[in-house]
């Protein structure tokens, strides 16, 4: 008896949820299910792909997911449209703004593929060139509406996650519990938090106690826990109590916490709007702090000078930011807003590293050599003038006085709270990821 071929095939989906409702991660998981039942196995965790968050058409996190099986050539097909069903079923796509899109690749993922998944994370790419890349890759796309969603299919298949990399479980709300307020054992999350930090992160604001797990918009999912390996975010599943029935839940590889987005720029004439970027600059402008408690200071280079805010809900973030001076070197980290009428290109901040401290200065007049009262001026130029007892000199200068730093060199991050999927935090220094996982833990989904 001949044994059937067995291929890999990968399978990227994205835009298929909206503001009001649905999750492209939900999606994922009622297709491991599905797949699994049809005779699939998987040969990676799902790859939850965060693209830029700074494109202006993006819903929430702007994840992309792709779905890595093996599977019997002969079943290829209905595997397409069991995949394709599931998509329009849970798609919103009477929204404007959503516009599913997914895409299958036999083939092995070429080069070509791999340049454009880390461009779409880390800038804008068009859809044309996307269309371009499925026809030379021998892949197949299908498209809803504009199916815009095809370009973050495709970059979620590129994305191979070969480097850093981190997980995520995520549990899911059963449907008469969805757009209800969140209901989870709250003292659970913070024994979770104590038992498995650093292993995981960002669960809990630390200024301000607020739990970081659970969303609050109407999308399907109850909370979701982010760590370094799939065994110590299943633990700190295990800890949590969830106060009402969990449908599903699932174990995801992604590029949460990597900082993947920030491109390293060699100055300042190399931002671009809407591209996340690493800049580096010397403070050319004093920190003002404008309406809303947003603090906005200007940095340039030899070839320009650029905005840089830290809005008021980055927290610490910004109390380091106004206490920055002109002449103290920085490197910016974070998405880049458009010019407007009201204000010029600008670093939103997610980070700032200090690289170096301009000394603080203060200058006042000196004191009378003779009654030791301070004098005052008596003119640019002219010397000063004692009114205690009359002494006068033209050859006396100002005193410079100089000041402790209540800051220091080093990487300050805006708060836990407002943090992004992408960045980095701070314990995940030097933990980095250099290669994929060998072979996946069992049970690492449910049902």
């Amino acid at each position: 008896m001949l044994l059937k071929p067995m291929v890999t095939m990968h399978i990227g989906f994205d835009d298929t949820d909206s503001p009001r409702m649905g999750c492209t991660t939900y999606i994922a998981a009622l297709l491991v299910v599905k797949l699994h039942q049809m005779g699939a196995f998987f040969v990676d965790y799902p790859n939850l792909i965060r693209l830029n968050p700074n494109v202006p058409w993006k819903t929430r996190g702007n994840g992309a997911l792709c779905l890595r099986i093996r599977c019997n050539e002969e079943h290829t097909g209905e595997i397409m449209e069991a995949t394709i069903d599931t998509i329009e079923k849970n798609s919103d796509s009477s929204c404007t703004n959503t516009n599913p899109g997914v895409v299958f690749l036999l083939n092995d993922i070429q080069n070509d593929l791999r340049v454009f998944a880390k461009r779409a994370i880390q800038g804008i790419v068009e859809m044309k060139e996307a269309l371009k890349i499925v026809k030379t890759s021998g892949a197949e796309a299908v498209g809803i509406k504009n199916g815009r969603g095809i370009i973050g299919g495709l970059a979620a298949i590129g994305e191979t996650l070969e480097r850093d990399h981190t997980y995520e479980v995520i549990t899911y709300r059963t449907l008469k519990n969805r757009g209800t307020p969140r209901r989870i054992h709250i003292p659970s999350v913070t024994e979770m938090n104590e038992k498995t930090s650093p292993l995981t992160f960002n669960n809990i604001d630390s200024e301000t106690g607020r739990i970081l797990i659970a969303p609050r918009g109407p999308d399907p999912i109850l909370y979701g826990i982010r760590g370094e390996s799939p065994e110590a975010v299943k633990q700190a599943h295990k800890i949590i109590r969830p106060q009402e029935p969990i449908e599903r839940w699932v174990i995801f590889r992604t590029n949460h916490g990597t900082d993947a987005h920030l491109h390293q720029a060699n100055s300042t004439s190399e931002i671009k709007p809407f591209n996340p970027v690493i800049v580096q600059g010397d403070l050319c402008k004093e920190p003002e702090v404008i309406l809303g408690g947003h603090v906005i200071f200007r940095i340039k280079d030899e070839k320009g000078e650029v905005d840089c805010a830290a809005y008021e809900p980055t927290g610490a973030l910004r109390e380091v930011a106004k206490k920055l001076i002109v002449g103290d070197s920085i490197e910016a980290y974070g998405g880049v807003r458009p010019a407007s009428s009201k204000h010029p290109v600008t670093v939103n901040l997610e980070k700032i590293r200090i690289l170096k401290l301009a000394p603080k200065l203060s200058f006042s007049n000196p004191k009378c050599p003779h009654c030791d009262r301070r004098m005052k001026s008596m003119g640019k130029e002219k010397g000063f003038r004692c009114d205690k007892c009359g002494f006068r000199s033209s050859e006396l200068e100002k005193v410079v006085g100089e000041h402790e730093r209540t800051v220091r060199k080093g990487l300050y991050l805006t708060s836990q709270r407002s943090q992004r999927h992408l960045t980095k935090p701070l314990l995940r220094y030097g933990t980095e990821k250099a290669k994929t996982p060998k072979k996946m833990i069992v049970d690492w989904h449910f049902p």
